[in-house]
């Protein structure tokens, strides 16, 4: 039996307060409270809150036969239990039904794997202990790194730390003439199986669904379901994977959005030969048709699908440099505020908002950010970094002279 997973990424950064240089050395608390509050609320009205409604209800519809799954980053959990008790509750209901998955990722939603195997377990194990804290004991089974990031490496850390399976994009030029629509394995460890992003049929949903200039305009659930069918037989899961504001915020409720997707289980289940399942159900229940080979690390971000969104120019590679120089100095530290601190600071967002891509890519980077230029974002930043850097001095040498 053919199937369809849906995954949907729930992530909010904790944006950082414009920061002066004369900030530095005296005011020590770098978040914008007020801005992060009402974009959470505001996203809470526009999506989070009428899509987890509309979910639930078409799971109770279908007696549990539609299922989706979910990873929400800890630093968007954190800003649910301080702003928007409402939408935390929401997902607590979409998980007891037991046709919701979590899946585990890097509680800041960083780039750890990238810079260190320490931190980076560190930061999947708060994650997967605020998940069970927040959902009844709840324990994934699967991982999806920040923004899909995957290479065969990081996928052996993921399968040494327990994982059975992960989610990455399905790349043109890693899978070449192979389809996404099978499972697949990490080429070093067997053991940890490897779902891949259909990317066409899922950025018709996510990005071209009310592009009036796109040739398929408008999408309807008949159209998607002769794209579907035309998948060929032998082909056995169809992963799409989204951002979850698709609903609501990228694809505003007057485009049509949340019709289509109340449609689509019943013309899934009526015109096609294909079910739903989760993440750990196809893992479990599909056999690896190859290794999949990924030496240099790839995502689900820009044309490119690789790191240049976050690490592409010499203002995001300084800062990246620079926060990961002080890992050794911050663990040794116990203090929640510096912790705190450390873990927001390296949230992939502050990085994605330096990026000085143009053209096509270059606008939706713009979408995303909050400052005016990257240079702005990449001054803030560093400017922040650098108070901090100073409070972790300061209390490296009171630790050293007692």
């Amino acid at each position: 039996m053919r199937t369809i997973c849906f995954y949907f990424q729930v992530h909010q950064p904790l944006r950082i307060k414009p920061y002066r240089f004369f900030d530095i050395g005296d005011d020590h608390y770098y978040w914008d409270d007020y801005s992060n509050k009402s974009i959470i609320r505001k996203v809470a009205q526009k999506c989070y809150l009428p899509m987890n409604a509309l979910l639930l209800d078409m799971i109770n519809h279908y007696n549990g036969k539609f299922k989706v799954s979910f990873s929400i980053s800890g630093v968007c959990l954190d800003q649910f239990e301080s702003y928007a008790p409402d939408v935390l509750e929401s997902f607590q209901k979409l998980v007891a039904t037991g046709h919701v998955e979590l899946l585990n990722e890097t509680d800041a939603h960083s780039l750890s794997a990238l810079a260190s195997k320490t931190e980076f377990n560190r930061m999947v194990n708060a994650h997967k202990e605020k998940i069970k804290r927040l959902f009844n004991g709840y324990e994934p089974k699967v991982f999806r790194n920040t923004e899909l990031i995957y290479s065969d490496k990081i996928g052996e850390m993921v399968a040494d730390m327990g994982f059975e399976g992960m989610l990455t994009e399905g790349a043109k030029h890693i899978l070449g003439w192979k389809s996404p629509n099978f499972v697949y394995e990490n080429n070093i460890n067997p053991n940890l199986k490897i779902l891949l992003k259909n990317f066409q049929l899922s950025d018709d949903i996510a990005f071209r669904f009310s592009n009036k200039s796109w040739s398929d305009y408008p999408l309807t659930t008949e159209k998607f379901g002769k794209w579907l069918n035309a998948v060929p037989k032998e082909q056995e899961t169809v992963n799409l994977f989204m951002d979850y504001e698709t609903f609501g915020e990228h694809q505003w409720v007057e485009t049509g959005i949340f019709e289509f997707m109340k449609a689509l289980p019943n013309m899934v289940f009526s015109q096609t030969d294909f079910t739903f399942s989760t993440p750990y159900e196809v893992v479990k229940g599909g056999k690896p048709i190859a290794k999949i080979n990924v030496p240099v690390p790839i995502s689900w971000a820009d044309e490119e699908r690789d790191l240049t969104a976050w690490l592409g120019n010499d203002l995001q590679n300084e800062a990246f440099a620079k926060l990961y120089e002080l890992e050794d100095k911050v663990k040794k530290i116990d203090d929640p505020e510096i912790q705190r601190d450390w873990s927001y600071l390296q949230t992939s967002d502050h990085f994605y908002y330096m990026c000085t891509k143009f053209f096509s890519d270059g606008a939706v980077h713009s979408y995303f950010s909050h400052y005016d230029t990257p240079y702005d974002a990449f001054i803030n930043y560093m400017n922040v970094l650098s108070d901090f850097i100073l409070r972790v001095e300061s209390k490296v040498k009171e630790m050293q002279a007692t």
